[in-house]
């Protein structure tokens, strides 16, 4: 009987070992992975255009556990791409760039934050690499004071849904509509 007890208290040790190994390989693959620089000839993954020639905040997806970085040409792209039913339960981590910190003309990646931490203007007069795009900063306040000069609503990353997305995309074809055929009408 000491044997049955004996070799019952070793299996569950070595179970315990094998459990411990597994939570410490768990803790690797969860551990937040950092941010990337966007390159010259770097193509978003939702448009194909070469990102760095536009202005306003990128973003870009990092899935850990398939080691792939998708980048975007704006926050727009980004939201558009991860909103989807098939990415929006996936484990990824999100950047943008915290508009705070670096120029709309051209946005430093030492200034890329957590979206998931990250507030949101909607509906600004900025504009990015496809037209209305979403301000990002990381604070609260930051983007209240840009919302006050440039419009907008400001939202949390939870918040952000597809509405936000074609609001002013709908609003953007609308005006340009009108000019072609105010461009047309003087001809």
């Amino acid at each position: 009987m000491r044997t049955v007890h004996f070799k019952a208290l070793s299996v569950m040790a070595l179970f315990a070992v094998f459990l411990t190994g597994c939570s410490e390989s768990e803790e690797q693959v969860t551990e937040k992975p950092t941010p990337v620089h966007f390159e010259s000839g770097d193509e978003c993954h939702v448009c194909g255009m070469i990102i760095t020639s536009f202005d306003g905040p990128k973003g870009q997806a990092i899935t850990a556990r398939e080691q792939l970085t998708r980048k975007f040409c704006s926050t727009r792209d980004m939201f558009s791409w991860a909103l989807q039913p098939e990415n929006a339960k996936r484990d990824h981590t999100l950047y943008v760039h915290d508009m705070a910190q670096t120029s709309w003309e051209s946005p430093d990646d030492t200034a890329l934050i957590d979206a998931r931490e990250a507030f949101f203007v909607v509906g600004s007069g900025r504009t990015g690499a496809m037209g209305p795009t979403l301000a990002s900063f990381a604070s609260e306040s930051s983007a209240v004071g840009f919302a006050n000069e440039f419009g907008g609503e400001v939202v949390e990353f939870k918040d952000v849904t597809m509405k936000h997305l074609t609001r002013d995309m709908s609003q953007t074809m609308s005006e340009h509509s009108m000019g072609m055929n105010n461009h047309e009408g003087k001809h």
